[in-house]
């Protein structure tokens, strides 16, 4: 293990402080102004943010992460296999690591490294973890990774294997998919791969429920985007004004949620204005839903091989390993 790099934590961005401010109150601003206003689901993951979702998990309606947990923990001696041992885990959008650190007996990783946007939430998570794992080297960074993997020169470049558990890669179209996908491929070398959880295609009267709960608990995390807002770009939404609708598109073979006006309204940051009428929407997140073999297509057309796919006994939820 390399002492000098135990414990540390990098807030990994190429731009500085405010040249980074910048970019993301330009991409906000344009969200907000565009036709279909959106805003994106990385914003979702302020610490209060990551904490609602952590209880979203924990909600009867969620299914993805229990179904998901049921599958590593049946097939984790499997995977482990599959995936080889000693290598460079790279956890994307960790939050509180708790998937990843779950799987460390078996797959004992050399270096294990947590990434995510939401980096004091990450940060004490890899402080915990590293009292109950001193033989593992952490090295968390804090970055948006949605658009690009430009990892430290001190993540190891060994047998690199990308973790991305939770089925966020539903978060991307599937053109975004692929492209994701490729900066894996390229990232995670020969002897590299991908560990991923993947939502699969069921009935919307299982689906809806999931991400519109009888405790309110997702309205709340929906809701909770534009507190970060407000703060990233010094705007006035109020979240009175607003209402959580989420709803399986059929056709498209997704989730979508949006953040609907309660009435006629406007929103103000750094001089410009955003009038809203009343039923009018921002689209806060799109979650696709994937067969088996529409999944193993987009990691073929990536670049990846000889996958290998692990179910529960409904079909409900995959877990992927490919290589390139």
């Amino acid at each position: 293990m390399r002492d000098d790099l135990q414990g540390q934590f990098i807030q990994l961005y190429r731009e500085d402080a405010d040249e980074l401010t910048t970019r993301l109150r330009i991409e906000l601003s344009n969200s907000l102004l565009a036709p279909q206003a959106s805003l994106s689901p990385k914003y979702f993951y302020d610490t209060l943010g990551s904490r609602l979702f952590q209880a979203i998990c924990a909600l009867p309606e969620y299914y993805p992460t229990r179904t998901e947990a049921a599958i590593f923990a049946r097939y984790r001696s499997e995977m482990a296999q599959s995936t080889g041992t000693g290598n460079t885990m790279i956890d994307l959008g960790a939050g509180d690591c708790a998937k990843a650190a779950s799987l460390f007996d078996v797959l004992q990783p050399q270096q294990y490294v947590p990434v995510d946007i939401s980096v004091d939430f990450v940060r004490s998570a890899v402080e915990s973890l590293q009292c109950t794992h001193p033989q593992i080297e952490m090295l968390g960074v804090g970055m948006d990774f949605s658009a690009r993997l430009d990892l430290p020169d001190e993540v190891r470049r060994e047998k690199r294997l990308f973790f991305y558990p939770g089925s966020s890669i539903g978060n991307f179209t599937l053109r975004e998919a692929i492209a994701f996908l490729r900066r894996m491929k390229l990232a995670c070398g020969e002897d590299g791969g991908v560990l991923i959880g993947v939502d699969l295609v069921k009935d919307k009267a299982v689906l809806e429920p999931a991400y519109d709960d009888a405790l309110g608990l997702t309205s709340a995390f929906n809701l909770n985007i534009l507190n970060n807002i407000n703060r990233l770009l010094a705007a006035d939404f109020e979240l009175k004004d607003w209402q959580h609708r989420a709803f399986f598109h059929q056709e498209k073979q997704r989730i979508e949620m949006y953040l609907e006006a309660r009435h006629d309204l406007s929103v103000h940051w750094q001089g410009k204005q955003r009038d809203f009428v009343r039923g009018e929407r921002i689209h806060t997140e799109n979650s696709y839903k994937y067969t088996p073999e529409s999944f193993t297509g987009a990691l073929n057309e990536a670049g990846f091989a000889n996958t290998r796919m692990w179910t529960d006994e409904q079909g409900w939820f995959a877990v992927f390993h490919a290589t390139p």
